[in-house]
């Protein structure tokens, strides 16, 4: 029986850098190349996208990433792993809806379900409101949540969420309803209501992706996670897609993952994935809040050591804006007022790292120009930095 291959902490660096075009040499052309190289772009924050993209792009182009979002819709804002907004390459996009997000629109559908029942309605009522919104949305082209509220008068009610409790609060149909749907692939967010850095979008109707099997679809979604993040542990992504682990093995099983010998334990990787690669240049990186790479894995202490965490992670597990150095994360980084993006080291850092991370910090406060961002989950280091 032959040994089971070993692949240690600095290869599983080295793929990092290169897969996930962070070393500057391999930086992407576009914004499509880049969301492909990561998988997925964390939305929950709508600058992550536009700062992961920047990050990983060789000129950033932030009028490139608008119109594949908004006009050509090579990439498409889903939720799906976690119950979280993903933007998403559309080629990937039916993927990733029958693999996960129609699992996680089962479960939110149920809640929606009583959530109008609390209101006295049942399920033939939600199911003419849904039928009303999109046949209006549809009619409409795109409208914004207070536009669907007039055109369909049953999304403004409101319903009194855990009455007789200090947190009791009243929230509305419309709030509930139009996220189920988007999970359910009949609506998508369009454009932002203002500029990039907005939360608030347009909605539009859409066909609902194409609806695979099951496990088609997770083998599928496992093979493209392994390409950009393996090798890594069943626990892995068992944490990423949100999956039970049965479903983990099979999807790995089916793709034809092999066990590999890891410092973080066994492993799993693609057969064609088992040899060397080389190592890039010396290389820094400035990545966001949420960004897709330190949120790539569960098992994080070979890029991230568990000394820095309490300073680059906020109470719910966010991580927030952190900087790179050759594979590991070595300190967090925030933009103040003023603009100026700055940075502070969690260990320390020899002359070229330093150099190596200013420049990185002049590069990204050249391309955010006017533009003011502050991360949606704040960290304990991002907030001391951001005050000065």
């Amino acid at each position: 029986m032959s040994a089971r291959p070993t692949i240690d902490d600095e290869q599983r660096r080295a793929r990092l850098a290169l897969r996930h075009l962070l070393a500057p040499a391999h930086r992407a052309a576009g914004p499509e190349e880049a969301a492909e190289a990561v998988l997925v772009l964390h939305a929950s924050d709508p600058a992550t996208v536009f700062l992961s993209t920047a990050a990983r792009l060789a000129e950033p182009d932030r009028a490139g990433l608008e119109r594949a979002l908004h006009q050509d819709r090579s990439l498409v804002r889903m939720h799906a792993m976690r119950r979280t907004l993903f933007v998403v390459p559309s080629d990937l996009a039916a993927v990733v809806h029958s693999s996960t997000s129609l699992k996680v629109a089962e479960k939110e559908r149920r809640g929606l379900l009583s959530f109008v029942a609390e209101a006295g309605h049942d399920a033939a009522w939600l199911a003419e409101v849904e039928q009303r919104t999109v046949a209006a949305l549809t009619a409409a082209g795109e409208a914004t949540s207070n536009q669907l509220g007039a055109l369909v008068p049953e999304l403004r009610e409101s319903v009194l969420v855990s009455p007789g409790k200090p947190y009791a609060a009243s929230q509305t149909v419309g709030l509930h309803l139009l996220r189920v749907l988007a999970m359910d692939g009949s609506i998508v967010r369009g454009r932002p209501i203002g500029g990039w850095t907005s939360g608030q979008y347009w909605w539009e109707a859409q066909p609902v992706p194409e609806l695979l099997p099951v496990a088609e679809a997770q083998a599928a979604l496992a093979r493209r996670w392994l390409e950009s993040y393996g090798p890594a542990t069943v626990e892995d992504l068992k944490w990423w897609t949100g999956w039970g682990l049965r479903e983990v093995r099979a999807a790995l099983d089916a793709c034809g993952a092999v066990p590999v010998t890891l410092a973080a334990g066994e492993g799993r990787a693609l057969p064609g994935d088992l040899e060397p690669v080389p190592v890039p240049e010396p290389w820094a990186a400035l990545l966001p809040g949420l960004d897709p790479t330190p949120m790539g894995w569960q098992q994080r202490d070979w890029y991230l050591p568990g000394e820095h965490r309490a300073e680059l992670f906020d109470r719910s597990g966010n991580i927030g804006p952190t900087v790179w150095w050759n594979g590991r994360v070595v300190g967090g980084w925030a933009q103040r007022p003023d603009g100026e993006v700055v940075w502070e080291p969690l260990e320390p850092l020899g002359r070229d790292a330093r150099a190596a991370v200013a420049a990185e910090a002049a590069r990204l406060r050249d391309w955010l120009g006017d533009t003011r961002t502050t991360p949606r989950f704040r960290t304990p280091l991002e907030k001391r930095l951001a005050a000065g």
